[in-house]
């Protein structure tokens, strides 16, 4: 999935990512970040975002707009603690996104994190935080050879969700 988010500061402009959706329940979508990183550090000044999912061959796409938050540290230890143990290397050296100078700088951080998972497994960066996307807004599109799409837009309305039909 897409997530897009936009940091709320004077002049800030969107940023999108792609991540892994990793559940989806009552609660909302949820995926994780590390909130040292651009996206962590955006959700924490403005929680608003939008995930797109999109799925060529069957052309179809999904828009989902709402509120990001963070769900209790229990579920984002167990979501960290459920990745590979690469992604979980990567993710301890705690700089996604910084510049580096050498390659061999990625190298040596890994090596360290490496070393860390080896000495406490289950071991999980205090950084890392998993999200619920509560959704006011969800729209489903549907292509069609004729152009004549198929949109609609779901949004929730008290208990529940009104539904619009879109023009293409």
């Amino acid at each position: 999935m897409t997530v897009s988010t936009v940091s709320g500061a004077a002049g800030s402009r969107p940023s999108a990512r792609v991540l892994i959706l990793k559940d989806l329940d009552s609660a909302g979508w949820h995926f994780a970040v590390s909130s040292l990183s651009r996206k962590g550090a955006e959700l924490a000044r403005n929680p608003a975002v939008a995930l797109t999912f999109y799925w060529p061959a069957l052309g179809r796409q999904v828009r989902v707009e709402g509120i990001a938050q963070a769900d209790p540290a229990p579920v984002a230890a167990e979501d960290f603690l459920a990745r590979s143990e690469g992604a979980r290397t990567m993710a301890l050296t705690g700089r996604q996104s910084e510049p580096y100078c050498d390659p061999a700088e990625i190298g040596e951080a890994l090596a360290k994190a490496r070393l860390e998972l080896e000495r406490s497994p289950g071991l999980v960066p205090a950084d890392w935080v998993s999200y619920a996307v509560w959704a006011d807004t969800v729209e489903f599109w549907q292509s069609d050879p004729d152009r004549r799409h198929r949109r609609l837009r779901y949004e929730r309305d008290g208990a529940g969700w009104s539904t619009t039909p879109l023009w293409p």
